[in-house]
């Protein structure tokens, strides 16, 4: 197959892309000649352009579309996130369209369900909420309703995957974050860490998209973690441990910083301060809410199972050179 695969020189597309090149010719959508040299270090074939210019030109005899790129970032306006996540996820999919593609995949989040509340047993058939304070959230899943929207089952079939709290080897988000805030005298936990997650390691994200690839049904939404939960001390001690960060043992209850992470990010806003706020209602409601999901659709149509155990992922991490 020939595939183009957006985000290729960031976490998750890199992981895919590296998975990939080996049995497809891979394209990785470029926007610098840094991601050029990331793309190739992959074994994929640097394709200039970005979300909001792509055409379908840029995907000669494409036969498939795995779409990573995303507004991720811990702040930013309402344009940043729906320019990136919405209109750029429109972009792709009329490019992948008319260039022939039969075949998109969408890398989504369970955020798309989350208005600040515990999400526990979680599968597929959960409702969007009918709002959110969180722009990500917002944007992703409106991308995501457009994405099950354009299928086609003759012709241009589309499958969302759904990661959470996506760690391992290569990681840009969890282990940069919180090595800062440790670095800076600002880490604490919420409620002493206890809140409950789903996780998904890089490996069985990829295992999931490849099999979604190749058998995802289309206009399907299929949940990818690493099975067992685990709270979030349990997970981010080691984690940071690996990468020789001890985590300090200061706690505060979640009811005392939401109302003042809602000040701070209000305050910012409506005097249009520069930069990012030091706390949001986002990072703090993400480290106090439980988020248990639900695999079994993965596991029963596409055949997936996790190829890496949390124990196994951070005692490969302990070990690996730093």
């Amino acid at each position: 197959m020939r595939i183009l695969v957006t985000g290729a020189s960031g976490f998750v597309g890199g992981a895919i892309m590296g998975r990939l090149a080996g049995q497809h010719a891979v394209l990785g959508l470029s926007r610098s000649s840094r991601s050029d040299e990331a793309i190739r270090r992959r074994g994929g074939t640097p394709v200039r352009g970005d979300l909001l210019s792509l055409a379908p030109g840029d995907l000669p005899g494409c036969d498939a579309v795995i779409h990573c790129a995303a507004y991720v970032e811990a702040w930013g306006t309402r344009d940043d996130y729906w320019q990136a996540n919405v209109d750029g996820t429109d972009r792709v999919l009329g490019a992948a369209r008319a260039a022939g593609a039969r075949r998109f995949v969408h890398i989504s989040t369970e955020a798309v369900l989350w208005r600040g509340q515990h999400l526990r047993n979680i599968d597929e058939t959960h409702p969007y909420p009918d709002s959110t304070p969180y722009l990500y959230a917002e944007t992703k899943a409106e991308a995501e309703r457009r994405v099950i929207a354009a299928n086609c089952m003759t012709e241009f079939e589309t499958i969302v995957v759904r990661p959470r709290f996506v760690w391992g080897p290569g990681d840009q988000t969890i282990v940069p974050e919180a090595r800062a805030m440790v670095e800076k005298g600002a880490f604490v936990w919420l409620d002493g860490g206890r809140a409950v997650t789903s996780t998904t390691h890089i490996d069985n994200l990829v295992h999931g998209v490849v099999l979604a690839l190749e058998r995802g049904r289309g206009g399907e939404i299929y949940f990818v973690t690493d099975g067992p939960t685990t709270d979030f001390k349990s997970f981010l001690v080691p984690l940071m441990a690996a990468y020789g960060v001890a985590l300090p043992d200061r706690s505060v209850p979640s009811w005392l910083v939401r109302p003042v992470a809602a000040l701070i990010e209000n305050t910012w806003r409506a005097l249009h301060l520069k930069g990012r706020p030091p706390l949001t209602r986002h990072a703090v409601d993400l480290l106090c809410c439980d988020c248990i999901l639900r695999d079994e659709k993965a596991r029963r149509e596409l055949g997936y199972a996790p190829v890496v155990t949390i124990a196994a992922g951070l005692q490969a991490l302990a070990v690996a050179p730093s």
